[in-house]
C-alpha cells in the first residue's frame, strides 16, 4: 500500500508538486510550506507526517530538496 501523501519530483522552475490520494493540492518551495499546505488539508500535526513512509513518499529526487530540476 503506498502513503495517502506524495511529494513528486522538482519542477524546472523549483519546487514540488503534492498530492494526497491522487489529487494535486498544491506547490511548495520547502518544508515550512509543505507544512501549512498539510494542515489547510486537514492533516493534523503535520511536521511528523515529512519523515513516516506510510503517510508521506518523496518521488523523484532527495526528501526535502526543492529546487529546479
Amino acid at each position: 500500500m503506498s502513503a495517502p501523501i506524495v511529494v513528486h519530483h522538482s519542477a524546472p522552475t523549483g519546487g514540488r508538486v503534492v498530492t494526497i490520494n491522487g489529487e494535486m493540492v498544491g506547490l511548495v518551495h520547502d518544508d515550512h510550506g509543505l507544512i501549512e499546505l498539510l494542515r489547510r488539508a486537514g492533516i493534523y500535526d503535520a511536521e511528523h507526517c515529512l519523515d513516516d513512509p506510510h503517510w508521506l513518499e518523496w518521488h523523484g529526487g532527495p526528501a526535502h530538496r526543492y529546487e529546479a530540476a
